[in-house]
C-alpha cells in the first residue's frame, strides 16, 4: 500500500472562504477508495479544517505548493518507497486513476507518474522517495513525469471560486471564470 498526499493548504482567496470546509471531505472519500491506497495525509496551511484523516500542518505553507509536499512527505514512514499526492480541491477524482498511477509506477519504476485528461497533464501524482529531496516551492510543475492516460475516468476537477462547486447552477454550463491560456 502506498500512502496518500492530500494538499490542502492554501488560503483559497479567489474562493472567498477556506474551500477546504467543503471539498475535503468528498476528495478524501475518492481516495479511500483507490485499493492502492493505505495511510491518507492531509496538508493544512491557511485555516484549520476538522477531519478524521491524520493532519500536519505546515507552517511554510506560504511559500507554496512544494512547501506543503515536503511537509507532506517528511510526516511519512521512513519505509514508504513512494507517496500519491492529491489536491484538495479536485471533488471529481477517480479512484480509479490513483490506483492507474500507482500501478504505472509499479510496472515502470521511474521515480515521476501523473494522470493525464486529454493528454494534459493532471493529478493524481506519484513521486517516488528517491526525487522526495528535489521538490521545488512552486511544486512538481518542473519536473517531466510519465503520464499516465486516465482520459475514460474524467478530470478531477479544480474549484477555484464557489459557484464552480460541483451541483451549482449559478453558472452557465462550460462558463468559467478561470483565465484560459
Amino acid at each position: 500500500m502506498i500512502p496518500a498526499i492530500v494538499l490542502a493548504a492554501g488560503a483559497s482567496t479567489r474562493f472567498g472562504s477556506p474551500k477546504q470546509r467543503v471539498l475535503l471531505a468528498p476528495v478524501l472519500e475518492r481516495v479511500r477508495a483507490a485499493a492502492a491506497v493505505g495511510e491518507i495525509l492531509v496538508v493544512l496551511g491557511a485555516h484549520e479544517v476538522e477531519t478524521d484523516a491524520r493532519v500536519v500542518r505546515c507552517p511554510d505553507w506560504e511559500r507554496g505548493p512544494g512547501a506543503s509536499l515536503r511537509c507532506g512527505l517528511a510526516a511519512l514512514p521512513a519505509d514508504s518507497e513512494a507517496a500519491v499526492v492529491v489536491l484538495g480541491d479536485g471533488p471529481d477524482l477517480s479512484p480509479a486513476a490513483v490506483d492507474r498511477v500507482v500501478e504505472a509506477w509499479r510496472a515502470g519504476g521511474g521515480g515521476l507518474y501523473a494522470a493525464s485528461y486529454g493528454g494534459v497533464r493532471g493529478h493524481p501524482l506519484l513521486l517516488a522517495r528517491p526525487l522526495w529531496e528535489r521538490v521545488p516551492d512552486e511544486g512538481m510543475r518542473a519536473l517531466e513525469p510519465e503520464l499516465v492516460a486516465c482520459d475514460d475516468l474524467g478530470s478531477p476537477g479544480d474549484v477555484d471560486f464557489a459557484d464552480e462547486l460541483p451541483g451549482r447552477v449559478d453558472s452557465p454550463p462550460g462558463e468559467s471564470r478561470k483565465p484560459q491560456p
